[in-house]
Parts: structure tokens; sequence; C-alpha cells
């Protein structure tokens, strides 16, 4: 695929279902993880605008900085603190509208104001999580949810 984007306009769920099969793409035959997670976040990036697009990888008992987009970020996070160490910890995918109200939120940039973590998970084992930052209030529902995890799901098949 060449590595130019179709930016979709239209709803939110037009604009993941055309960046989709383009991320798809862009994964196909590339077995380098860093890669790939530098391509995800920058189509993400590209797609959506939002502040920060970026991955962090479990290494030994923390989280470390990888592949991101947006403004210089916390290159370590502890387990079960903020937004990424939370999902870590509970393997789960958590929404925050409100970056403000969550307890123990890293402020890694004071631009943040709601926040989407997914977890990278092989074997039922987090090596690590997706996290998207907004400037807006309450701009991640479960459609990004859905289709995000979908995109995190095709890094397993992308090795």
């Amino acid at each position: 695929m060449a590595e130019d984007l179709q930016i979709a306009q239209g709803s939110k769920e037009d604009q993941y279902q055309t960046l989709l099969p383009q991320i798809k793409g862009l994964l196909e035959g590339e077995p380098d993880l860093i890669a790939n997670l530098a391509n995800i976040c920058g189509a993400l990036k590209e797609q959506f605008g939002w502040l920060w697009v970026g991955f962090y990888l479990v290494k030994k008992d923390e989280l470390v900085l990888g592949p991101f987009q947006g403004p210089v970020a916390c290159t370590r996070i502890k387990k079960g603190r903020g937004v990424c160490g939370t999902s870590w910890a509970g393997a789960k995918t958590l929404i925050v509208p409100d970056v403000e109200k969550f307890p123990g939120h890293i402020a890694c940039s004071s631009l943040s104001r709601s926040e989407i973590v997914i977890p990278l998970i092989e074997n039922n084992t987090v090596w690590g999580v997706l996290d998207v930052d907004s400037s807006e209030l309450d701009e991640f529902d479960l459609t990004d949810q859905k289709y995000l995890e979908e995109i995190v799901k095709l890094l397993q098949y992308a090795q």
C-alpha cells in the first residue's frame, strides 16, 4: 500500500470504517512491531486530529513509552497508576470523559481533557496499551472502543 492516507469525512463510524482497511494495508506483510505501532499512531492522529495517540509497552513492572504522535509524554507508568496503569492492571478498556475526575490521573499534558486506553492482550497477558487523549471533554465513546479494540487486534496478525 502506498503510504498515503485517505482522510474520511462523515460520522465517526464512517471514518473508522474507511480507516480500518487502510491500517490493515499498512500492517500487511510488515513484521516490525515498532514500525506497525508508529503507523497506527500516525493514521489515527491524521484521521481524527486527537491531542495524543501512542503506545506504552510493558517492560518488567512498568509501562514504557513507545511510538506516539503528539506532545512529549510521560516515559514510565507503574501498574495501577493513572488511566494507562489502571487499564493494564484490569486488562480492560477505560473511557474517561473528564480526566480531572479520574482518581490518580497522571497529567502528561495540561491540554488533555478526556482519554481512552485499550490494553494490548495476547495469551491472556497485557503486553502494552494504546493511549489516546483529546483536548475535548467526553470525546470518546463505545464507537471508539469498538474500532480501537479492532485495530489493536490487528497487531497479533501483523507479526
